[in-house]
């Protein structure tokens, strides 16, 4: 079994050529060998200022990065090349992303919702998650949960992200 400890080093925001990805940090190698084997799901925090939740994304070429978005990094308040350490435990949370309150008990309540939900990849579960939990607002977080587990229900688990797009927009006029 491969043990977890808490990983400090040190890196640089760089920006990727290309569209497919953007600002990133490298992860050293001895830093990311042991989560390469798992899941690469990990806890991240960036100059002992924001921790958060991500994967280890592969470059392709035997090195892995972390992606930085526009609000993470004007929250880091850094810019590309600027140094910035970071420290990295494995992920044991269920989901990989915090569960928004109002899904949690929407798939307490509704046995089917919570059926399907839990038929879909990790991958696909995280996003939806990410996108019930984003809003700030409860109402609006509620009645984002409440779509997704009717078009779950409605589809019988086969998520269309389009689809779903369309039916959350036809929750919010009725």
């Amino acid at each position: 079994m491969i043990q977890f400890l808490t990983m400090q080093f040190t890196s640089v925001l760089e920006k990727f050529e290309g569209n497919l990805w953007g600002h990133h940090i490298l992860v050293p190698d001895g830093i990311y060998q042991p989560y390469a084997a798992t899941d690469r799901r990990v806890v991240c925090r960036i100059n002992d200022l924001k921790e958060f939740q991500c994967a280890l994304m592969s470059k392709g070429d035997g090195q892995y990065f972390i992606n930085l978005n526009k609000k993470l990094r004007k929250k880091l308040d850094i810019n590309i090349g600027e140094a910035v350490t970071v420290e990295l435990r494995k992920d044991e949370s269920e989901y990989g992303l915090p569960m928004p309150e109002e899904m949690q008990e929407l798939l307490n309540l509704d046995d089917e919702g919570n059926h399907y939900f839990h038929q879909l990849t990790k991958g696909k579960q995280r996003t939806l998650l990410h996108l019930v939990g984003k809003p700030k607002n409860t109402d609006i977080r509620l009645r984002k949960a409440v779509a997704v587990l009717e078009y779950l229900k409605e589809v019988e688990g086969k998520l269309d992200f389009k689809e779903l797009n369309i039916a959350i927009k036809e929750s919010n006029q009725r």
